[in-house]
């Protein structure tokens, strides 16, 4: 049986078929020691002077997301003894199998009279010498070869591993600058590549806590810009905001979006008290879902939207409940040594991350929604803040430096562990939230 099996697909602006090809297999990835999928990508062929530019450019991209994966490693183009010069001719499996490679991606890009990005696609499973899957065709405006190219790596991404991809999406967070004692935060969005940045906030007010909704198009956010914690509603749209809760002598913080969109779990201060609130969005209708006299914060939906998993001191330490959407008795799922905090549900539903700290070290872990199969993937002076991919396979997060000027950084890990890396920022970095995948 093939361990493996490749398919170039992309599903972004007109998608043409060129030939049906055999279904791939799909390979699901777990826990343990994972070795990297060596592939070949030559640079897509240029079927026209115009195009040479744009061919580098794509190809260069779609590698550099595999290889950010930590599940594919690229054969390097010195070994090469085959070269592709057209997107017609026969491949020469032999020259390839020779140098180990055992998916081989071609292309072509072509820029057509109406001066249109076109991108074709093929791969091949080089140790069964055969192609794989469906040949496609992209058509779009040259402005969007950056997602062209996310979407070619999702999808290869997609039929080796049997899961979605997360290259073409992007990232909320906040962007910090300045020292440590006066720091100016401000909202920033960016590709999740850490291309593409650009500023949503004026930085003037401390912002907190930015969640995509569950279409990419709205961010939930803390703002003190009266003096007080407020969540606000941002349209990535048109920029316009508006006061989610402003309810007198209160503070609210911490909101994220229910799986369908409908309706923002969050918490409220008032009167010495911490609970937390669920408002449904078309009719504004608000209802209280925790009463014990105890701090209960960072909530976040089940992908079903039946539950909703906390944090709270009711036990006399911080640890995670779950309690039904409706509210209801909580039923604790940490037991560890430390304090936990900060979880949010894998868009899979398997699994819930958080902070947790335990002996003077802050960490990054996983755990099954029942409690059980606790592990940590990180520890260092300062981990925060989780959020997944979109896939749920990799998680991102918060990494404080130590010191009077430390400076706060986002840094991924896949979910089994491996693969820890940092995000490159034009400024420090915190809170971040990673949007679903593109459309």
């Amino acid at each position: 049986m093939q361990k493996w099996m490749v398919l170039i697909l992309v599903v972004f602006g007109l998608v043409l078929p060129l030939k049906a090809r055999a279904a791939p297999l799909k390979l699901t990835l777990t826990e343990g020691v994972i070795q990297p999928i060596p592939y070949a990508a030559p640079v897509f062929v240029a079927e026209n002077s115009a195009a040479e530019d744009w061919s580098a450019k794509i190809t260069a991209l779609v590698i550099r997301d595999l290889n950010s994966s930590g599940l594919f490693r690229e054969v390097s183009k010195s070994k090469y003894i085959s070269q592709i010069t057209s997107f017609a001719s026969p491949v020469q499996y032999s020259d390839w199998k020779a140098i180990n490679v055992q998916a081989l991606v071609t292309g072509a890009v072509t820029i057509s009279s109406n001066d249109q990005l076109v991108v074709k696609f093929r791969s091949y499973d080089v140790f069964a010498g055969q192609e794989l899957g469906d040949g496609l065709q992209f058509v779009g405006t040259k402005d969007r070869w950056r997602r062209i190219a996310h979407k070619v790596a999702d999808s290869l991404y997609s039929r080796i591993t049997g899961e979605s991809g997360y290259f073409d999406s992007r990232i909320v967070y906040v962007a910090e600058k300045g020292p440590k004692n006066a720091r100016q935060k401000a909202l920033s969005i960016m590709d999740a590549d850490g291309e593409n940045y650009r500023p949503l906030t004026d930085g003037k007010s401390l912002v907190l806590a930015p969640r995509f909704s569950p279409n990419g198009k709205q961010i939930l956010y803390t703002s003190y810009e009266t003096g007080f914690p407020r969540i606000y509603l941002l349209s990535l749209a048109n920029n316009r905001r508006q006061v989610l809760e402003n309810q007198r002598g209160t503070m609210s913080f911490a909101p994220r979006f229910s799986p369908d969109g409908g309706a923002v779990v969050y918490s409220v201060t008032k009167g010495g008290n911490t609970d937390i609130y669920r408002l449904v969005l078309g009719s504004g209708q608000s209802q209280r879902l925790t009463t014990a006299p105890s701090i209960e914060t960072a909530p976040s939906f089940s992908p079903d939207g039946r539950q909703i998993v906390f944090e709270s001191d009711r036990s006399g330490t911080q640890q995670l409940y779950i309690m039904p959407v409706s509210g209801g008795d909580p039923r604790r799922i940490s037991f560890g040594k430390g304090r936990y905090g900060t979880p949010v549900w894998s868009p899979r539903g398997d699994m819930i991350a958080f902070t947790k700290q335990s002996k003077g070290r802050f960490h990054i872990g996983v755990m099954r929604f029942d409690g059980s199969e606790e592990r940590l993937l990180t520890a260092s002076f300062l981990d925060e803040g989780p959020t997944w991919s979109p896939n749920g396979r990799v998680i991102m997060f918060t990494r404080e430096t130590r010191g009077a000027q430390g400076s706060s950084g986002l840094y991924s890990i896949d979910v089994s562990g491996r693969n820890l890396k940092p995000l490159r920022t034009p400024h420090g970095a915190s809170d971040p939230s990673w949007s679903p995948l593109g459309k």
